[in-house]
């Protein structure tokens, strides 16, 4: 590139970020990052949030940005290059337990609500032996439930079947339909997708009745307890998004139809029903209950992770203000 329209990109690019800025500052809101970790429908609070204007309406302007996976997320947050991430409480602890001050401050599932879907000619999950069954990334709420739906079978991961990463939920569905897989473990609307294009539903996966803090938010220790007010704002309006995304289906469905990038309005119906309607929790509270059965599943793989506290890898103390407040209660009518 000549260095002179080099010099004219960089110029245009300092006067753009130069006026954002400034209009941030002239209608006196907070200007942050936050990341979403996963293309999917639990994610999309964080959409509902900047698209109705209740980020703006908690005096907040967000760039919601979207990462590959919840490694890559995480690592965005611990450089501070956002300030929230929403992101399973797994990779959060795994994180921790690393060394990163880290902490889920809510969670949005609190469980597990993902599907291990296979290809059409695997009729059994014996059948599995031997075989390949895709993820996005080791370390993921993904990597835990093809551990689980493994486990659940009979199969040991790494042994019997084994796991390998592919990348986003689109990329897993892309292998599967190439062959290169034998299965995949992911969330909706992949889940939908896969199905239509003639693949099988082995396991739902919250069939398993399995605490677990699945998705939720997260944030730096530091920014806890520097700049509490910020967690809390940015809590609740994640809070009434989602409030605003269970009463309102047709917001929801243009919401979901904009960032999922698709207009079928079977994965549209089925991934409201599925992740917004049933699992997206009212009142999104880090449990000691969720929170070990993350640590658990940790442990089986990182030592350290042996005889931790869950308590030490959330803080719960905003959902719960929010909820003895009246604020959850009232966002609800």
């Amino acid at each position: 590139m000549p260095r002179r329209r080099l010099v004219r990109i960089l110029v245009a690019l300092f006067f753009l970020c130069a006026g954002i800025t400034h209009a941030a500052e002239q209608t006196g809101l907070r200007r942050i990052r936050a990341a979403i970790t996963s293309i999917s429908g639990s994610m999309s609070p964080a959409w509902a949030a900047h698209e109705s204007g209740i980020f703006a309406k908690h005096g907040l302007q967000v760039e919601v940005v979207a990462m590959p996976s919840g490694l890559q997320g995480i690592t965005t947050l611990a450089a501070r290059e956002v300030d929230f991430v929403h992101i399973a409480g797994g990779t959060t602890a795994g994180a921790a337990i690393g060394g990163l001050d880290v902490k889920i401050v809510a969670t949005l599932v609190g469980t597990l609500v993902l599907n291990l879907v296979v290809r059409p000619e695997i009729e059994k999950p014996e059948q599995l032996r031997g075989k390949t069954i895709g993820i996005s990334r080791y370390g993921t709420s993904l990597h835990t439930g093809a551990r689980i739906a493994l486990r659940h079978f009979g199969l040991a991961d790494g042994k019997d079947v084994a796991i390998a990463e592919i990348g986003a939920g689109e990329w897993i569905v892309g292998a599967m339909q190439g062959g290169r897989i034998h299965g995949g473990v992911f969330g909706y609307p992949q889940t939908s997708r896969a199905i239509k294009l003639g693949n099988r539903l082995m396991l739902h996966l919250p069939t398993l009745n399995i605490a677990y803090a699945a998705n939720g938010v997260s944030t730096r220790g530091e920014l806890i307890r520097n700049d509490p007010e910020l967690v809390r704002r940015y809590l609740s309006a994640v809070v009434e998004a989602s409030a605003l995304m269970k009463k309102d289906r047709a917001l929801s469905y243009t919401v979901l139809r904009k960032y999922l990038r698709t207009a079928d309005p079977d994965l549209l119906s089925e991934t409201y029903d599925v992740q917004i309607a049933k699992y997206l929790l009212k009142v999104p509270l880090p449990t000691m209950d969720n929170v070990r059965s993350v640590v658990d599943e940790i442990a089986e793989r990182n030592p350290k992770a042996k005889d931790q506290e869950p308590k030490l890898f959330f803080d719960d103390r905003f959902i719960r203000k929010l909820e003895s407040s009246g604020f959850i209660d009232s966002v609800y009518r």
